[in-house]
């Protein structure tokens, strides 16, 4: 996924007319006990004319707080959420640029979301297993009823912020596991931050450390949370925790 990503960013950066698309990586290692630490390190060692960065978590925060503590961190005009396991083509990213800057407001706010709805087919439908359809619909579901509107595929991972986004949702996150996701998206709409949905080419990749169950139920769990705190007002979005431009 590294090596994807940079021979796409240097061709692109070569091939540009003014050759100043500067762009940064920022790998956020979750805690992990495998070698990602030491892999990152080496890819960078081998690549000194690309900025890379690495930020390791002393301790596991799920998905949620790896993703919000690396875009506290990103210094770029844009911010890219993208996940690890290359399931998506990052040459996609030129749609979600073209799509975005189509709806920037004014105050420079923007969200370009990738989506697979458009790879949902009845052949997909009939693959699953019973359980599987019927926690994926009643997941839907239950976006549809308590948090977002208006958006198919909520759980992506490749998403493009403004910075100007980036730097109003991720410091007022709270949700650090799966769900994060839509939290980050209803902070977006509660703020009428302009969303944009863009079709990603997508592949299936083994090896999902989610499970089918247990995770389905701390979802369901989370959103339930997310929605009660925000509707209580125990949770607001306070936009001075916006970072300052850097």
């Amino acid at each position: 996924m590294l090596k994807e990503t940079v021979d796409f960013m240097e061709t692109r950066r070569k091939t540009s007319k003014d050759h100043q698309q500067n762009y940064e990586i920022i790998i956020v290692d979750d805690g992990s006990r495998d070698n990602t630490i030491q892999v990152a390190s080496d890819f960078a060692t081998q690549h000194q004319s690309v900025d890379i960065r690495i930020l390791p978590l002393e301790k596991n925060r799920g998905k949620g707080g790896a993703v919000t503590q690396g875009m506290l961190c990103a210094r770029g005009e844009y911010c890219l959420m993208v996940d690890a396991d290359g399931a998506t083509q990052f040459s996609d990213i030129i749609k979600l640029e073209e799509q975005l800057k189509s709806i920037v407001n004014q105050d420079g706010y923007g969200i370009a979301v990738g989506s697979r709805s458009h790879l949902v087919s009845t052949e997909a439908v009939v693959k699953r297993s019973f359980i599987r359809n019927l926690l994926m619909r009643g997941f839907h579901t239950l976006v549809y009823t308590l948090g977002i509107r208006g958006i198919e595929d909520t759980q992506c991972g490749f998403k493009l912020f403004t910075r100007n986004a980036a730097q109003l949702i991720f410091p007022n996150m709270h949700v650090e596991r799966w769900i994060f996701d839509i939290e980050c998206l209803m902070i977006a709409q509660s703020q009428n931050i302009p969303i944009v949905e863009v079709q990603v080419n997508w592949h299936e990749i083994d090896g999902s450390k989610v499970n089918l169950i247990t995770d389905s139920v701390q979802m369901a769990k989370d959103l339930f949370l997310i929605r009660l705190n925000f509707v209580l007002g125990f949770w607001k979005v306070k936009k001075e925790k916006m970072l300052k431009s850097l």
